[in-house]
């Protein structure tokens, strides 16, 4: 699957797609790999203030539970509530139908700040174990490893 250039993405395999001043969030299909099937999905509620970098639900695989950040400060306008009913949509469509929630983002982000970059400012590449985000192999990505730990 290709990495979408026009999004953005974070050191712990999000995405982010700003319109205007909402910002929809989503995993990487790299981390749909390292995860393996999506079984369940905890995402914030409606409403709820988000903080870029801190954690705001879990997603629940087949191997582990991992953290879900948010990568930019604001307030949640809409979850994806299909992922109730069918969270393999994340696995399925990681950059379409598997987005996971919309944020209304604060003053200053909606130009992408935060903790989100462009695909090429981190020089984005899928292949083998490089860390698709942090543009180095996955052993040395940190968020990579602190995947693999809550995996053993």
């Amino acid at each position: 699957m290709s990495v979408p250039a026009e999004l953005l993405y974070t050191p712990e395999h999000e995405w982010v797609a700003i319109d205007g001043g909402t910002a929809t969030i989503g995993i990487t299909d790299y981390a749909t790999q390292a995860l393996g099937d999506v079984v369940y999905v905890s995402l914030p509620t409606v409403g709820a203030a988000v903080t870029s970098g801190e954690p705001c639900g879990e997603v629940e695989s087949t191997k582990s539970v991992s953290d879900l950040y948010s990568p930019v400060d604001g307030e949640v306008v809409e979850v994806n509530e299909e992922l109730d009913d069918d969270p393999g949509l994340i696995n399925a469509e990681p950059y379409g139908l598997g987005w996971m929630f919309r944020v209304r983002v604060a003053d200053g982000q909606a130009t992408g700040t935060g903790r989100a970059a462009p695909a090429g400012r981190r020089g984005l590449r899928v292949s083998g174990a490089t860390c698709p985000a942090a543009a180095r192999p996955a052993a040395t990505c940190g968020a990579c490893a602190r995947r693999r730990s809550r995996q053993r």
